[in-house]
């Protein structure tokens, strides 16, 4: 048969047809990202004056204790509602000590957030790597290997001190083997039941954390493959996430975000718990340093990586971009 004489046969489903305008596309848009889908980190550094430029992360800066509360108020006009503070500390010890003391500056932090913005949800990062000397996530033995069990206990009193403070949800990130539970029966014998985990329950020893180290000026030797994941090892996250889930965590977090959205997307079909996912320091980094050198449209690909956690399960995604982010949204605003 000439080709004058095929005849085309018309298509009777015609996906473009809910594509050809943008008010078709966003009726039947299937993932949205708003504000209330996003955390804001902050840095918060103890004896400086002005806030410090973070080189590896541009346009993000450690602040002064004393700028806090101005910068919370602008976070607030801005619409965010969720903040997760980092504390770099000048009072670092072996154990990270600092941690659980009512006037140490985890603690400080809180209650100048939630004197300055009562409704403002606060998620403390609950770790020990910004308040030890090691740089470790936990107390260490004579041979260098982090030590589960009293890290742990360590890791409760923490916890307890945060919620006194303040805290609404707390962020355990130490990777620590029954830190969950332990923590959950430690809020609820002190009395705050209420206090809600959002665990980082995949977290995985990632070459993306680089930027972070310089945040929260880690005096890390060696490396945190011995309790965090192995970025090869899919099904021990699920395995890691789920125990959370049995502990009593109330979220569930994977971390980074963007190279492990398989993890996400898996871990979304075993369980009925909202997901959060980290977009962390490499990946904030790896977009803004592209954008600064004009090879990509910066707001687009932010907001798409945004949609990816989205698609991919997270009701949640823990962000540097998060400020910015509301700032282009109160610019359209204005528009």
């Amino acid at each position: 048969m000439s080709q004058s004489q095929t005849s085309f046969v018309a298509p009777l489903r015609r996906m473009r047809r809910l594509r050809r305008s943008e008010p078709l596309r966003a009726m039947v848009r299937e993932n949205h990202i708003n504000l209330d889908d996003l955390i804001h980190c902050i840095f918060i550094e103890e004896g400086i004056t002005e806030p410090v430029e973070i080189k590896t992360l541009p346009g993000i800066s450690r602040f002064p204790e004393s700028m806090l509360e101005a910068e919370i108020k602008e976070l607030q006009q801005l619409g965010v509602r969720y903040i997760m503070p980092f504390g770099i500390s000048h009072h670092k010890d072996a154990n990270g000590s600092d941690t659980w003391n009512d006037d140490g500056l985890l603690a400080r932090m809180i209650k100048t957030i939630k004197a300055t913005a009562p409704e403002m949800i606060v998620i403390p990062d609950i770790c020990f790597c910004e308040y030890t000397d090691h740089g470790h996530c936990g107390i260490i033995d004579a041979h260098h290997h982090v030590c589960n069990d009293v890290t742990v206990e360590n890791l409760v009193k923490q916890a307890v001190c945060a919620a006194k403070a303040g805290a609404d949800m707390l962020a355990p990130s130490a990777m620590m083997d029954g830190q969950i539970r332990a923590m959950r029966d430690g809020l609820d014998a002190a009395g705050y039941e209420n206090v809600a985990i959002l665990a980082h329950s995949a977290k995985f020893a990632s070459a993306y954390y680089g930027p972070f180290r310089e945040a929260v000026a880690s005096e890390l030797k060696g490396d945190r493959k011995g309790y965090q994941l192995d970025c090869a090892d899919g099904r021990q996250a699920l395995v890691d996430a789920m125990l959370d889930e049995q502990e009593g965590a109330d979220i569930l977090m994977v971390k980074p975000g963007l190279p492990y959205l398989d993890v996400l997307a898996r871990l979304r079909d075993r369980t009925d718990l909202p997901l959060a996912a980290y977009h962390v320091g490499g990946e904030y980094a790896a977009v803004k340093f592209a954008a600064m050198a004009g090879a990509v449209d910066e707001r687009a690909i932010v907001t798409e990586n945004f949609i990816a956690f989205k698609r991919a399960g997270a009701s949640v995604i823990v962000s540097y971009y998060t400020k910015q982010f509301a700032q282009w949204l109160a610019a359209d605003k204005q528009a």
